[in-house]
C-alpha cells in the first residue's frame, strides 16, 4: 500500500509527524506538504508563481505552496507512481459543518480525489496537539481497517474525519455524519499599523448554528470520530426544475 500524506499546517507541524509515524509502519508514505502554514486556502492552486520542492532533514518533502499544489504537483509527477490513497492532516482543529469550505486540509484532500484517488482529510477537534498520537493511531486503524475490506479499490471517494483530543482507549466508535452549519463568521478585527494605515483581520468562526442529532458537530460533542462522505458537485440539483421554470420567463438573450 502507497500513501501521500499532506496538510495545510505546514511539514514541521506535529500533526503530520504523528500520522507519518503512525502509517509509516502499515504502507509506504510520502509526505509532501506546504513549507509554511496555509489554513484556510481551500482549493487554491498557485498559477502565477513558481513552486519548489525540497526536502527537509526529516525527509519531507515541502512546496513553497498551497496544500492543494502540493496534492497537485506530487500526483502530477513528482511521485512517479499512484498512490492507493492521500491523507490530509491532521490537522490543529476542527474541519466541520461550514468549515469544509474554506480547509486547506480538505483542499488537500479534495485534490487527491479529482485525481481519482480514495483520499481523506484528518483533523483534531480541538487545537493544541493534545493526544495527536492517539488520533494518529485511529487514523491507522481506519486505513488498515478499510484495507481489509477492499475499501481502497480504484473507484474514489472523499471523507472528512474529525477525531477527539482524547486518549486512545477514551475515543468513542466512528460515527457516519452530515455537515452541520455554523453561524456567520464573527466581525473583521482592524487595527492601526504604525504608519497609521488600517489594517483588518478575519475574524473567528461563528459558532455552530445546526448541531443536532446526526450532524459531525452533535457527535465530536459526544466524543466520536465523525465521519462524513463529501462531494464536489455543487449543482443544486433540486432547484433545477424551479430555475428552469423561471428561466422560462425571462429573455436571458436579449440581456447580452
Amino acid at each position: 500500500m502507497k500513501i501521500l500524506i499532506s496538510n495545510d499546517d505546514g511539514f514541521r507541524a506535529e500533526g503530520i509527524v504523528a500520522l507519518y509515524n503512525a502509517l509509516k509502519t502499515i504502507a509506504d508514505v510520502e509526505v509532501v506538504a506546504p513549507e509554511h502554514n496555509n489554513s484556510a486556502k481551500s482549493n487554491a492552486l498557485t498559477l502565477h508563481t513558481p513552486l519548489y520542492v525540497h526536502r527537509a532533514d526529516n525527509g519531507f518533502r515541502y512546496v513553497n505552496g498551497t496544500p492543494a499544489d502540493c496534492v497537485h504537483i506530487a500526483l502530477t509527477g513528482l511521485l512517479g507512481y499512484r498512490p492507493d490513497l492521500v491523507v490530509s492532516g491532521i490537522n490543529n482543529g476542527a474541519n466541520m459543518g461550514d468549515d469544509t469550505v474554506y480547509s486547506g486540509t480538505v483542499g488537500a484532500a479534495m485534490e487527491g480525489y479529482l485525481f481519482g484517488i480514495p483520499s481523506m482529510a484528518v483533523s483534531q477537534i480541538e487545537k493544541g496537539w493534545a493526544h495527536v498520537d492517539a488520533a494518529a493511531e485511529t487514523v491507522k486503524t481506519i486505513v488498515q481497517q478499510m484495507k481489509a475490506a477492499a475499501m481502497l479499490d480504484p473507484k474514489p471517494w472523499l471523507l472528512n474525519v474529525n477525531i477527539p483530543n482524547l486518549p486512545l482507549a477514551h475515543i468513542q466508535p466512528a460515527k457516519l455524519c452530515r455537515l452541520g452549519r455554523r453561524h456567520s463568521a464573527e466581525p473583521v478585527i482592524t487595527q492601526v499599523d504604525p504608519r497609521g494605515q488600517t489594517m483588518y483581520w478575519i475574524g473567528n468562526a461563528g459558532a455552530a448554528m445546526d448541531d443536532s442529532v446526526g450532524t459531525d458537530f452533535h457527535a465530536a460533542s459526544h466524543g466520536h470520530v465523525v465521519v462524513t462522505p463529501l462531494k464536489v458537485d455543487l449543482t443544486h440539483h433540486e432547484q433545477l426544475v424551479q430555475w428552469s421554470d423561471a428561466f422560462g420567463r425571462l429573455n436571458v438573450g436579449a440581456l447580452t
